[in-house]
């Protein structure tokens, strides 16, 4: 594929709170049931020394699941809290349509990784959500054992969009993990909403759009990474 002039040769984007979100309203409204701050169960799974196990693929969702309740045993009593931790498993989620079709108008033209921290699960997530085919190639924490904001997860990201760092833009929605980014040379964008992805794109877009006839090759092929064992 030939480079367009847009300032980047590859996308990689961050998958949850900017195209995959959860509703926690089963969750909240057992929290309010319960006399507890809503948000209090979340603060509690996704503290690093219950969350980051899950993300390594250390353990499964159901060992997480397990720890979140134990911990939620001390402001409820057994029975709630292993509600509590269900609920929060359990959250339904869907993909952003805005999202989806921006990033789908991307991979037309360039290199797309998604690049989360998310479970062993994942794929199956995708295909729920019906975006199992929207990146090139998905660079999962649970399949790669390491984590954002670590550098080695972005590097390896750069080697599969087969892009150098300096000439990825970087899309996601919490400062640690675009300052990560942007430290090793990419054009980082914090995400707000889906807007922040609109504006990021539009460069290539433009770009796309004014190159002379047959420049943009389109589809990039697609390349399956294998999966580390343990």
């Amino acid at each position: 594929m030939t480079p367009l002039p847009s300032g980047f040769d590859a996308v990689l984007c961050d998958l949850d709170n900017v195209v995959r979100f959860y509703d926690f309203s089963e969750l909240t409204a057992l929290e309010r049931e319960s006399g507890l701050m809503p948000g209090l169960t979340a603060s509690v799974a996704y503290a690093p020394e219950l969350d980051l196990p899950l993300l390594l693929g250390r353990i499964d969702v159901g060992r997480w699941t397990d720890a979140v309740a134990r911990r939620m045993a001390a402001f409820v009593p057994p029975g709630r809290a292993r509600e509590l931790a269900r609920a929060m498993t359990d959250a339904p989620f869907h993909a952003d349509p805005e999202a989806v079709e921006l990033l789908r108008r991307a991979r037309e033209l360039v290199p797309l990784v998604i690049v989360t921290n998310a479970t062993a699960g994942l794929d199956r997530e995708l295909e729920a959500m019906g975006i199992a085919d929207l990146a090139h190639h998905v660079v999962n924490s649970a399949w790669e054992g390491v984590a954002k904001p670590e550098r080695a997860i972005y590097r390896r990201a750069c080697r599969l969009a087969g892009v150098a760092p300096e000439r990825c833009l970087f899309v996601d929605d919490r400062t640690e993990n675009t300052e990560a980014a942007a430290a090793i040379g990419m054009s980082a964008v914090p995400y707000r909403c889906v807007e922040d992805l609109r504006q990021a794109l539009e460069p290539l877009f433009t770009a796309a759009a004014a190159a002379p006839a047959g420049a943009v090759t389109g589809e990039v092929p697609r390349r399956t990474a294998a999966r580390p064992t343990w």
